[in-house]
């Protein structure tokens, strides 16, 4: 029974650490600094994307959506927009 709900845990772990970090992205937002926010969700997606292409697939837990190359090619393309985007675009301090 703890072997289970440890390996569940783990199986889930990814998950969740990219999950932290989109969180405190979208805080960072909400405290209107928009551009410190969009890297930190734009790096939560590569994050996404390294922890795809490198845990196998019985511990990629909710990361693993599609086929493994399918999900780590959209996590690091989304993620690599979303960093352009955010170090592009002027009007703002990225503090």
């Amino acid at each position: 029974m703890a072997n289970q709900r440890r390996d569940a845990v783990l199986t889930h772990l990814a998950f969740t650490a990219v999950l932290a970090l989109v969180a405190f992205g979208v805080l960072r937002i909400a405290m209107y600094h928009w551009r410190e926010g969009a890297v930190l969700i734009g790096g939560a997606l590569l994050v996404a994307a390294v922890l795809r292409a490198a845990l196998p697939h019985n511990r990629t837990g909710l990361l693993a959506i599609r086929t493994r190359t399918v999900d780590v090619l959209s996590y690091a393309g989304l993620g690599l927009l979303i960093l352009f985007v955010a170090l592009t675009i002027t009007g703002g301090p990225l503090r």
